[in-house]
Parts: C-alpha cells; structure tokens; sequence
C-alpha cells in the first residue's frame, strides 16, 4: 500500500527549529521528486519546497529561502524539512505530496496526511 506519512511538527517558539520527516512505502522513493506542501486555516494550500528524486535540484517559496533547506535520504526512504528560524506566519498544516515523475514539476499524486506546526510564543 503507497503511503507517504509526515512527522516531526508541534509546537515551537518564534525563532525556533523543527525538522519535519515524510516517509515513504510501497513504492520506490528513488525515482520520485517530493514537494512540501502547507495550509494555514482560511488559506489556500501553498507550495513550500520541492526535491528532485536524486536531491540534485531543490525549490522553495521565496518565504521560505534562507530559513527552511529540503533533504532525502534515498536509503530510508524518506524526505525531510528543516525549518529554522521559524516565524508565527509559518503556522500551518504541512503535507508532503509525490511528484508523477523524477523532477519537480506541478503535478502531484499522492499526499501524506499532514502534520501540524505552530509557531507561538
């Protein structure tokens, strides 16, 4: 069964870090790109970050660049999204999303549940 599960959200303090982890099974992490994806409530979901399925080629949100950096380790399986220095606009329900293909593009087909990250002091 083709699973992606996120984890690593709670509850932090403005100027914070959490590192959120998307795991994979039932299918083959390798030959697949993977977005971050986040919805705050009232608002339309947003695109985060993106990874290449080799991690040679990543993207983000210009609110994002400098403070969030995307990573996978292949051999777990599983994608990851540092977040440093976090600010209570980054408060959202994050979801990571598998890309229909080895490259970034919009065009996604399977989601994770989500996970909940709150910034507030």
């Amino acid at each position: 069964q083709l699973q992606l599960v996120e984890s690593g959200g709670g509850l932090v303090q403005p100027g914070g870090s959490l590192r959120l982890s998307c795991a994979a099974s039932g299918f083959t992490l390798d030959y697949y790109a993977i977005g971050w994806f986040r919805q705050a409530p009232g608002k339309e979901r947003e695109g985060v970050s993106c990874i290449s399925n080799s991690g040679g080629s990543t993207n983000y949100v210009d609110s994002v660049k400098g403070r969030f950096t995307i990573s996978r380790d292949n051999a777990k399986n599983t994608v990851y999204l540092q977040m440093n220095s976090l600010k209570p606009e980054d408060t959202a329900v994050y979801y990571c999303a598998r890309v229909r293909g080895r490259l970034c593009t919009p065009n996604y087909d399977y989601w994770g549940q989500g996970t909940q990250v709150t910034v507030s002091s």
